[in-house]
């Protein structure tokens, strides 16, 4: 079946359709992972957005029901070059084809990708349509120009959990499956911003109770669970928008040792004092290299994000607050911390799932965070009796 692709600048591609029928439109954005769709559909932090893969086949191993990011796909649309026929893989329960067909996604595929990233690059991301029932350029065009842009929306609201819920999977292992979290060690509330299930397993397999709340709750509300730490998750849309979410987190500022990753990170930033900015096309792969400025060691990162922070901005406002890494393709923020406060984040996924293991550590760091700061305090509270 024909398909069309069409950007709001009036470029279109023709090509054909895989998945379901239909059209949706989204801001189109190219992700450079080799590997990785099915956790890349299932990342809650592509809500809004057309995914393009980089990657000229997409697909030969198929779809499982265990490497999914969360309960659904998250992407607008989905766009190949080529998508494999065959499914090769042990794990394999369907084909990309049949999955995005049983999810309601539309993709396209046999068009330029090349072609398509390039000028995602020299434009910038853009809002676009995938259509399988209107092939008028014009037509798709207009509408597609129509469309809001992401800055300025708050897409939090169409992914966070809507009650509080307990986490105690930790990683995947062969032959076992997902093992159970170990001994519990600390107590952590997760605030769920469009989380990923991998960072969740990951603190479960280090002896994390976790507690993960929607976006909407407050300070109160989350002391009030007395956590030894505290997880800003990824997300996606304009961290601007989510002022309720920056509100409740000046609240936690001080309170307990704080760990953001991606939009968390951002939020973080702006309860600090910073803003943020909109970037051009945004980081969105498995391979993007970072530079811890304190090692000077370069990490190979996952990363999926529009925003970034404006660290000038932030340091200015709060001259406590310190650069940590920083991205070795444009200079943009990837980290910070606070200097006298248990307070850091990331602009980029440690968790990997999919991309490397190079930035693991930092979970670590969270642990040995909320260890110190735990510690710090029993004195405090005997001398005060």
């Amino acid at each position: 079946m024909k398909a069309i692709l069409a950007l709001a600048d009036g470029r279109v591609f023709e090509g054909k359709s895989f998945g379901a029928a239909g059209e949706n439109g989204g801001e189109v954005v190219f992700n450079t992972s080799m590997m990785g769709y099915q956790e890349i559909l299932t990342d809650p932090s592509y809500q809004g957005q057309i995914v393009t893969m980089t990657y000229p086949l997409i697909g030969n191993y198929g779809i499982n029901a265990e490497d999914v990011e969360s309960g659904r796909p998250y992407v607008s649309g989905f766009v190949a070059k080529e998508v494999s026929g065959i499914t090769s893989n042990w794990r394999s329960d369907c084909s990309l084809n049949e999955y995005l067909q049983k999810q309601g996604i539309v993709g396209i595929c046999g068009i330029d990708t090349r072609a398509l990233t390039r000028h995602i690059r020299d434009r910038g991301a853009q809002q676009g349509i995938i259509s399988t029932t209107d092939f008028d350029p014009v037509s798709l065009v207009r509408r597609a120009a129509a469309r809001p842009s992401m800055a300025g929306q708050d897409l939090v609201r169409k992914v966070t959990c809507q009650t509080p819920y307990a986490w105690d999977d930790a990683e995947w292992v062969l032959g076992k499956g997902y093992a159970k979290a170990p001994a519990e060690r600390f107590r952590v509330v997760a605030i769920d911003y469009g989380i990923k299930r991998n960072i969740l397993r990951i603190l479960a397999g280090f002896g994390c109770r976790i507690t993960v709340v929607p976006a909407g709750c407050t300070a109160r509300e989350i002391l009030n669970m007395n956590p030894d730490g505290i997880f800003l998750s990824n997300g996606p849309g304009d961290p601007e928008a989510v002022t309720y979410a920056v509100e409740t987190i000046r609240g936690l500022i001080g309170q307990k040792p704080i760990f953001g990753i991606c939009l968390g990170h951002q939020l973080l930033g702006l309860a600090l004092g910073g803003r943020t900015y909109k970037l051009k096309f945004g980081h969105h792969g498995g391979n993007q290299p970072v530079m811890d400025l304190s090692t000077e060691k370069v990490e190979i990162t996952a990363q999926n994000h529009g925003f970034a922070v404006d660290i000038d901005f932030l340091k200015r406002a709060d001259q406590d607050v310190e650069l940590t890494h920083i991205n070795l393709n444009d200079r943009t923020v990837e980290g910070l911390r606070h200097k006298r406060l248990p307070i850091f984040s990331v602009q980029y996924h440690p968790e990997s799932s999919p991309g490397p293991h190079d930035s693991r550590y930092l979970f670590e760091r969270f642990l040995v965070m909320m260890e110190k700061f735990n510690s710090a305090r029993i004195p405090r509270l005997g001398n005060s009796r």
